[in-house]
C-alpha cells in the first residue's frame, strides 16, 4: 500500500515536471515567432523602400535603372532617385526648390494695349518696273554697247547691233518701193502701197522712224541694225553676248527701275489675320538710322510657306534719290490698335516640335503642364488663345527649371504624359 502511494507521487511529480517543460517551450516558440514575425515587418520595410528607388543620369534624364551603376551614355555615375507618384503630368517641388529655380506665379487676366510686331525684310527689285530688252527678229548680236551689270541705261540709247537677214531683206523692199515712186503710171501708185507695207513690217522689227527714213538717203542697206532700249534703268541681268544668236523675242539685258523697291518679309500666320492691304508699316534701316519711312502693304502672298509656316508680305518703298539698294536689310513696324488677349512672357511658354504649353500651379507646391495656343509675341510677351482658368496661377518665370526637373526626375519629357 505505500509502495503505490509512493509510486503515484512520483508520478505526479514527473508529469508536473513535465509539464513545465512543455510550457516553458511553448512560451520560447512563441517568443520565437513573435521576434521573426517583427524581423519580417522590419525587412519588409525596407523592401518597399527599395522599390522607391530608380537610378538615373543627371546628363542623360530618360536612362533609368533599378540598381546603381554608370550611364550607358556618358559614363558617369547614376544618381538614385525616388519615384514621382503624382500624375503623369504633374511635378511636386518642395520650398527651398522653388526658391532655388527662382520659380514664380501669378493670375493672368486679359488686358487690352497696342501690339507692335517687328518683322526683319530685305529690298528687292520691284518686278512691276523691271524692262526687259530683247531681240525683234532672229539674229546674231554683233556688238553689245553695254557690257556690267549695275551700268544705268538712258530711253533710247542703243543697246545691241544685230545682223539679221529677215531685217535686210525689209530694209531693200523699202528702199525699192521707195525708188519706184517716181515711175509714171501703174508702178508709181503700186509703189506707194509696197512702200506702207515695208515701213509697217520695219517698225515690227522695232525700227524708229529715224532708222527707216535714213534707208531712202543710202545706196544700199546694211544687213546690220542698231536697236536703242525702250526704257531707263539699271542693268541687272545680261543674257545675250557678242557672236551668240538669238531668236526673235529672246531676251539681250534687262532694266531695273530703282526709283521704286519691294520690301518682302515673312510673318508668324497667327498674326497674318491682322495684316491687310493698304494697311501702314513704319519701316526702318539699319545702314540709315535717321530714314524712316512709311509704307503701305502692296500684296499677301496667299500661300503659306510650308517649311517655315510663315505668310509673304510685300511693301512698296519709294527711293526716288537712289540712296537704297537691293539687298538691303529693313525693320518693318507693323502695329495692331486695341488689341486684347491673355499675354504673359515668352520664356513661361515652354515650346516643343509639335506643341507648346505651360506650368500652373495645381495646389501649394504642386504644379501641372497645360497645352496651350498661342498668339501674337511682342515686346517679350505672347498671346495666349487658350482658355485658362482664371483662379489658377501661371508659372511666370522658372518655368525651363520645373521642366527640367521634371525630366530629370520622371526620365520623360512632360509632352508624353500629356499625350497618354
Amino acid at each position: 500500500m505505500k509502495y503505490e502511494v509512493f509510486t503515484n507521487t512520483i508520478k505526479i511529480k514527473m508529469m508536473s515536471n513535465t509539464m513545465k517543460k512543455i510550457s516553458l517551450l511553448s512560451l520560447l516558440f512563441t517568443t520565437m515567432i513573435a521576434c521573426n514575425t517583427k524581423n519580417k515587418e522590419d525587412h519588409s520595410g525596407h523592401k518597399t523602400t527599395a522599390e522607391d528607388v530608380f537610378y538615373t543620369c543627371s546628363m542623360d534624364p530618360q536612362v533609368k535603372e533599378d540598381k546603381p551603376g554608370k550611364c550607358p551614355i556618358c559614363h558617369m555615375k547614376l544618381t538614385p532617385i525616388k519615384h514621382d507618384n503624382s500624375e503623369a503630368n504633374e511635378i511636386s517641388l518642395s520650398k527651398q526648390q522653388i526658391r532655388l529655380g527662382n520659380i514664380t506665379t501669378q493670375t493672368i487676366s486679359k488686358s487690352q494695349s497696342s501690339l507692335e510686331q517687328n518683322y526683319t525684310g530685305v529690298l528687292a527689285i520691284n518686278q512691276e518696273k523691271a524692262n526687259t530688252v530683247s531681240a525683234r527678229a532672229m539674229g546674231r548680236i554683233d556688238k553689245l554697247f553695254f557690257k556690267t551689270i549695275g551700268e544705268y541705261v538712258k530711253k533710247n540709247e542703243p543697246v545691241y547691233s544685230l545682223y539679221s537677214e529677215d531685217i535686210a531683206i525689209a530694209k531693200q523692199d523699202y528702199l525699192t518701193a521707195y525708188k519706184q515712186l517716181a515711175m509714171p503710171g501703174d508702178f508709181g501708185k503700186n509703189a506707194q502701197n509696197m512702200l506702207k507695207s515695208a515701213k509697217q513690217k520695219l517698225l515690227f522689227f522695232g525700227l524708229t522712224n529715224a532708222q527707216i527714213e535714213s534707208i531712202k538717203t543710202k545706196a544700199e542697206v546694211s544687213p546690220n541694225t542698231i536697236f536703242h532700249s525702250t526704257a531707263s534703268g539699271y542693268i541687272s541681268e545680261i543674257i545675250a553676248t557678242e557672236g551668240s544668236y538669238a531668236m526673235e523675242g529672246s531676251a539681250v539685258i534687262k532694266l531695273a527701275d530703282l526709283s521704286s523697291l519691294w520690301l518682302e518679309t515673312q510673318v508668324n500666320v497667327s498674326y497674318a489675320k491682322n495684316v491687310h492691304p493698304g494697311q501702314i508699316a513704319k519701316v526702318v534701316f539699319p545702314d540709315f538710322p535717321d530714314k524712316i519711312i512709311n509704307a503701305k502693304v502692296s500684296f499677301i502672298n496667299p500661300e503659306i510657306n510650308p517649311d517655315t509656316r510663315l505668310l509673304l508680305v510685300r511693301l512698296e518703298i519709294p527711293n526716288h534719290d537712289s540712296q537704297l539698294k537691293p539687298g538691303m536689310q529693313a525693320v518693318v513696324k507693323l502695329t495692331q490698335s486695341n488689341v486684347k488677349g491673355l499675354f504673359i512672357p515668352v520664356d513661361a511658354v515652354i515650346r516643343e516640335e509639335n506643341a507648346s504649353y505651360i506650368w500652373v500651379e495645381k495646389r501649394p507646391g504642386v504644379f501641372e503642364n497645360v497645352m496651350v495656343e498661342t498668339g501674337a509675341e511682342v515686346e517679350g510677351m505672347i498671346e495666349i488663345k487658350s482658355e485658362i482658368d482664371s483662379s489658377k496661377k501661371v508659372v511666370i518665370t522658372g518655368a525651363y527649371a520645373i521642366n527640367s526637373e521634371y525630366k530629370f526626375r520622371k526620365g520623360s519629357d512632360p509632352m508624353e504624359g500629356m499625350k497618354m
